[in-house]
């Protein structure tokens, strides 16, 4: 079949998706031709997986694909679209390093669990145990110590000062006939530096991203200014859902929100839409950043390294908080995290909530 063939075969194909009830947005038509640029359909069974995973979310959604997908492509084997950009391999370390040995890419994670495939499903989360209930309580109490300081920029009364406060001396004068018996003052208090915390929730995070948003949800309940962002194959706010003081209520209410929980990886482009978004871009501006991630990048490292390049000359400090770094044999070697060591302050093992806390323990002292 020829491109232009296949093109117009997926033009009438979507159209009757729309025309047939099924609301796929504009986001989730790009996801599925994405997918089958990155991931060719060996055959129609396999095309069909492409279009359910990116196209639909509940099982009345996949009722209104069913019949669509069999008029336009039932019977025999079908090649869509060309494969114009395969990913690059997570196998080689940045420029100028040095190949590590296959064994120690695997034990360090070479990126061969990260995917740029998107996919549209409702996460679901564990309800929190009484140990773990113990770790955050321990975090509650040792975030606030943790958070960078700045001075305010408003001046508020205090009992010592490096301004006259004029207004309260002239209070104090009318009730004693004018006379001035003490000065009063105003001074610039210290006050909690932003929080941003950016949390990736792809696939290869899977088992790690329940602890990360419990983690956050701590963040948001205990520091004064905090945001929170999760990031797969798209960049969402959820600062809103985490704001609920029952965490299991809050990890519910992401649910709704967190559609690419468990599906590729995008680190660079989600990223770089945070980064693109002025209101968004205000948060970051001399605060405290937190990315939790593995840093498998899949496809070309350039937008991940001129993002992280960026975001850590916003922010006041920029921590990656990786699973992979819990190893102490673990080195940066894959190409997206070897481009972008260089512009971290620190880069640490986080897998769980015990390991955050430790971490937390560390930053305060």
């Amino acid at each position: 079949m020829s491109r232009d063939a296949g093109q117009d075969l997926l033009r009438g194909f979507l159209r009757d998706l729309r025309a047939a009830g099924l609301p796929a947005p504009v986001t989730r038509q790009r996801d599925f031709l994405h997918a089958l640029t990155e991931v060719p359909p060996r055959d129609v069974r396999h095309l069909y997986w492409l279009a359910s995973a990116t196209l639909t979310a509940s099982v009345v959604d996949r009722e209104v694909l069913d019949p669509v997908f069999a008029h336009w492509f039932a019977g025999g084997a079908l090649s869509v679209l060309p494969e114009t950009d395969t990913p690059g391999e997570e196998d080689r370390g940045g420029d100028g390093a040095e190949a590590a040995p296959p064994d120690q890419l695997a034990r360090e994670g070479a990126g061969r669990e990260a995917s740029w495939s998107a996919v549209d499903r409702e996460a679901t989360f564990a309800l929190t145990s009484t140990a773990e209930h113990q770790v955050l309580a321990r975090l509650r109490r040792d975030l606030p110590g943790a958070v960078p300081t700045i001075r305010s920029r408003r001046r508020t009364p205090a009992r010592r000062g490096d301004r006259i406060d004029v207004r309260r001396v002239h209070r104090d004068a009318w009730r004693t006939g004018g006379e001035v018996l003490r000065p009063r003052w105003r001074a610039r208090p210290q006050r909690q530096r932003p929080v941003l915390v950016l949390i990736d929730v792809s696939g290869s995070m899977k088992q790690h991203s329940r602890d990360h948003l419990r983690f956050a949800h701590t963040v948001v309940a205990a520091c004064d200014r905090a945001e929170v962002f999760t990031f797969g194959t798209r960049l969402t706010h959820v600062t809103p859902e985490l704001r609920r003081r029952d965490i299991d209520g809050a990890l519910s209410a992401l649910a709704d929100v967190v559609r690419d929980a468990d599906g590729g990886t995008r680190i660079g482009p989600s990223l770089r839409d945070f980064l693109g978004n002025a209101r968004h871009l205000r948060m970051a501006r001399g605060a405290l950043v937190l990315v939790l991630s593995d840093g498998l990048e899949r496809g070309d490292c350039v937008p991940l390294t001129k993002a992280v390049r960026r975001l850590s000359l916003l922010a006041h400090r920029l921590l990656w908080w990786s699973p992979l770094a819990c190893d102490p044999g673990y080195r940066p070697v894959t190409r997206g995290m070897a481009a972008i060591v260089g512009h971290v302050d620190d880069l640490a093992g986080v897998r769980d909530l015990h390991t955050a806390w430790q971490q937390v323990k560390k930053e305060a002292l």
